[in-house]
Parts: C-alpha cells; structure tokens; sequence
C-alpha cells in the first residue's frame, strides 16, 4: 500500500502554524498504479458519465472478507460475517459479498431485493433495524431469513403475521440494550428481553430462536465485549427455557484507516480554527488514522476476557456458540473512489482561493455532520492544459449549489500548485458512507453516476454501470 497524495510544503511567507499537516491517503496497489499511470482514463469516465463520478473497485471487497477471516479462524471461532449493505448503494459490492461467501445484513426490502438478485440464499440474510414494514416482514419470513427483532412490540407483529399465515415460522434474533446504551431507541433493555425470550419459548410452532443481537454506536472493541458480559446471563437463561441459542451477532463498527497514524496524529496535534475556512474545529471525527485497524481490533476484541478465566473467543468455544459480525465500513475499506472535475478557482483574499468542482456536498457527507473527512484529494492535472501556476497554495473546496455552506471541505487543504479548471479532484477511499448517504438532485442536477472497474487477468480495465436504480 502506498499514497499519492500531494505533500505539503509552507508557501513563501506562512508560517507553519498557518498550514495544516498532510493526510496522504492509503491506497490499494493497484488503484493507485492506476491513478499514477493512467489518469487520461479518469478524464475518459468523465466525459462518459459526468462528475462527480463513483468508481467502485468490487475485488477490494473479497480481500478484506479474507483478512477478518484469518483471525477468527486463528482463533478458532464459528463464525458468519455479513456484509452490511447500508454502507453503499452499490450492487456490484453485494454481488462481490455473495461471492466471497458472506452474507448480507439488509435494512430494508430494497437491500433484501437486491441481496436475493445477487444470489444471497435466504440462510446467509440477516434484517436488522427498529422499525420493519409490514412488507418488509412478509418478504424476510416468506423467504426464511434472519431477523433481529428491535422489540416486544415487533416480536407481537411477528406472532400476529404467524397465526394469520399457516405453517409460517420465522428465524429470530433478540436485539439486546446494553447498560452502557440506556438512552439509545434501538434493541431491548434486559426485562423485555426476558418477556420476549418467555414468549418464543411458548411459541415453538412458529418462532425459531437462534440467539442474540446487538449494534453499539462508536469504534471501541471494550464496549462489545462488556455487551457480551451482559448476554452471558440471558444466554442461560434461554437455554434453561428449552431454548437453543446457536449465534451471538456483535454488530459492526470495526475501524479500517484511511491515512499513516502518524500523519493523523500529527495533524490533530497541530490543527486549529486557523485551518478551517468557518474557523472552527470539528467537535469530532472518524478514527481516520487510528492506531489499530479492524483486524487489529477484532484479535483484541476475541483475546478479551469475556468471563473470570476465559477470553471472548474461549467463551465462544465453551458455549459452542456462532460469532456473527456486520462490517460495512471494512468490508469496503479500498473499493471505491469519487471523482470531481473543477469547474472554478476563486481567489480569496491575499493567500488562501476557493477550488468549485462540478458536484456538491451532497456528494459527500461529513461536513453535512459538523465533522470533516480527514483525506487529502489527490490532484489530477488536465492532459494538456494550462502551465502550472505558483508553487503550493491553500484552498478549500466548495460544490456548484447555491448554499453557501455547500463545501466538501471546511478544512483548508495544501496543494502542490494551483488548481486549474478542468482538472480533476479524486477523493480516495468513499465507499464507506462517504459518497452516497446524501445524494440528491438538487438544481436538478442529476445523481452521481457509479460504475464498477474490474481488472481483467491481462491487467486492462473493465468499466460497467452500478447505478442503483429501480
């Protein structure tokens, strides 16, 4: 893995103080070779399908199915990985999961669909989410999928669908409510999760209980395993219930990084309001360059103590229990790129400018959330345009709206010359959230294109839509 972002230097007259440090992003091999030595066929994909422009990368997929598949089978762990589909709208990233041997974690029947369309077997789809439509229901049961059931207002519609619908029977999770989260509106604090488990094990003809569920906010390993602590308890009281628990479902969270912890760490260290174009710091970020990625954090999480003498994965083994996990993020660590063509660049005052580029921060979605992403984008120069102008300079970038707070980033980013228009702008690794939470066709300009690149085994590139449209 190396980067390719452009290193930053103190223009003529700045002081260090007044420029924010580099964050270079990581970049697989391949994606980055492809970048370095053909940036004519960014410009290509531009002209084709318009900016910005997704570009999904579906082999970054199976490599990272392998990776977490390495530690949990060092540790000797049953285990279920589910790809969670809400991370992006691609399908081609689905069809990638279904033949890496995952499953699919579905959020609403628009995911199930396209989980089924990719070829996910109804045993490998597991619905998570407090508030399921009828519709989405009677697809998930019809079709013998896994669900987490968010309450004991949704297990009583469960039971209601059963004795209207014969010889109905549905694979069911109890989503628990950790202490920690007592304020959270998702999952069962203990009490209900005992009136649920009560009630599955007087309905035998038409619950089939398969074990417990939760999904924490945050990226900390230590809050899962307390979680787990917790569930010890529930889980022999199930089984002294006549119940069968086979799986605990951990949720995901699992951090990948997206620039050197160095560089992360320097650039925190270092940053004030005086970086920001809104002279103000974030209150919070992702853990962009965290020190531990998602494998570091799934062997601490697996070599935790989860009872006096035992570690999680020891537990497991004892209790001869599944660990099932629902990475979005890290499954899609690498796969997909975003592209924009700049349309402007404004001169602001006497040393910092505006970059405009044809799109907007509905494109993107961090600074929508009072944060930032903490990625330099990569500068990709226009074949034969203008001369280079000046040495580094100091922009933000702002999209093509109206809004005045449409900008991709708040930050102020150094790059090594001055942009031109025509250029273009890569933002590396989107596929997480980043790229299509917000997308919209606000002055009717039309959705981001997505398409899936694929290396053929000559090394060429094939390009196909991955437009999600119904």
């Amino acid at each position: 893995m190396h980067s390719m972002a452009p290193h930053a230097e103190p223009r003529t007259g700045q002081t260090d103080t007044e420029q924010s440090m580099p964050l270079a992003p990581i970049l697989d091999e391949r994606i980055a070779h492809t970048l370095a030595t053909r940036p004519a066929l960014l410009f290509d994909l531009l002209t084709r399908y318009g900016s910005p422009l997704n570009i999904v990368w579906p082999h970054a997929l199976k490599k990272n199915v392998d990776a977490l598949q390495a530690v949990l089978n060092a540790h000797h762990v049953r285990s279920e990985i589910y790809y969670a589909a809400k991370v992006n709208k691609s399908r081609a990233l689905v069809r990638s999961a279904v033949e890496a041997g995952v499953g699919i974690d579905v959020s609403s029947v628009h995911e199930f669909n396209d989980a089924v369309t990719a070829g996910a077997t109804s045993a490998h789809i597991c619905a998570s989410g407090p508030a399921k439509t009828a519709v989405f229901h009677r697809a998930l049961i019809s079709n013998g999928a896994l669900v987490s059931v968010d309450s004991v207002e949704e297990l009583q519609e469960l039971e209601t669908y059963c004795a209207n619908t014969p010889g109905s029977r549905v694979r069911v999770l109890l989503r628990y409510r950790p202490q920690g989260s007592a304020t959270s509106r998702f999952g069962m604090p203990a009490p209900g999760l005992l009136d649920c488990l009560h009630k599955i094990a007087q309905l035998p003809e038409c619950m089939l209980f398969e074990g417990f569920h939760f999904h924490l906010s945050g990226y900390g390993h230590a809050s899962r395993v307390e979680a787990l602590r917790e569930l010890v308890a529930h889980i022999a009281t199930a089984r002294r219930l006549g119940l069968h628990p086979r799986t605990v479902d951990i949720g995901g969270g699992l951090p990948i990084r997206y620039v050197e912890s160095t560089e992360y760490a320097n650039f925190l260290a270092s940053q004030t309001k005086k970086h920001y174009r809104n002279a103000s710091v974030p209150g919070s970020f992702y853990p962009y360059g965290g020190s531990i990625d998602a494998c570091g954090w799934l062997q601490q999480l697996l070599a935790a103590e989860c009872v006096p003498g035992l570690s999680v994965a020891q537990y497991l083994r004892s209790q001869n229990l599944t660990l099932a996990i629902e990475p979005g993020r890290s499954l899609v660590d690498q796969a997909a790129i975003s592209v924009f063509r700049i349309t402007r660049v404004k001169r602001l005052g006497i040393a910092n400018y505006v970059v405009f580029v044809e799109g907007s921060s509905f494109s993107a979605c961090e600074t929508w959330f009072a944060s930032e992403f903490l990625v330099d984008p990569i500068l990709v120069p226009q074949p034969g345009g203008p001369s280079p102008v000046g040495g580094h300079v100091q922009a933000y970038i702002a999209g093509h709206s109206c809004l005045d707070d449409d900008v991709l980033t708040n930050r102020i980013i150094t790059f090594p010359r001055l942009p031109q228009a025509g250029d273009l702008l890569v933002f590396a690794n989107t596929a997480g959230y980043q790229m299509d939470l917000l997308e919209n066709e606000f002055h009717r300009h039309p959705m981001p294109r997505r398409i899936a690149a694929t290396y053929t085994a000559a090394g060429a590139i094939e390009v196909s839509s991955d437009d999600n449209k119904e």
